[in-house]
């Protein structure tokens, strides 16, 4: 099998994501930005929220659409972990999202112990210390 570059494996975990998003939460993101930085994979997802949550927040019952996204991060994490860990080949140490109901961007931070193997690993941004 050929090894794949760094920015086909982006492209991949960006296009998994956006499926798993429309699956899982009946709406794909508009856009989805995803890049290596050393041993981290740093996602951004615009228009993440769903109807419900905007529906929530357009009656003014703020605290429950942040609570009803809190809940859909739990459930779509172990998934988003599993769904990386297999594109990448390699285990995740932590994952970690955020959402912004206000703007409707949603983040996500993976933190790797090494590298996946890619052909051109060298471009991957490393941490000067």
């Amino acid at each position: 099998m050929v090894q794949a570059n760094i920015g086909q494996l982006e492209i991949e975990i960006s296009q998994r994501i956006i499926k798993l998003y429309h699956d899982r939460l009946g709406k794909p993101p508009s856009q989805i930005i995803c890049h290596f930085f050393d041993t981290e994979i740093v996602i951004s997802l615009e228009d993440s929220v769903t109807q419900v949550e905007q529906t929530l927040l357009k009656g003014g019952y703020d605290s429950l659409a942040e609570q009803v996204r809190l809940y859909l991060e739990k459930i779509i994490k172990s998934e988003l972990k599993s769904l990386i860990e297999e594109l990448i080949g390699k285990p995740i140490l932590d994952l970690m999202t955020n959402t912004n109901l206000a703007t409707g961007r949603t983040g996500i931070i993976v933190v790797l112990n090494q590298l996946p193997d890619v052909r051109n690993a060298e471009s991957i941004p490393t941490r000067e210390m």
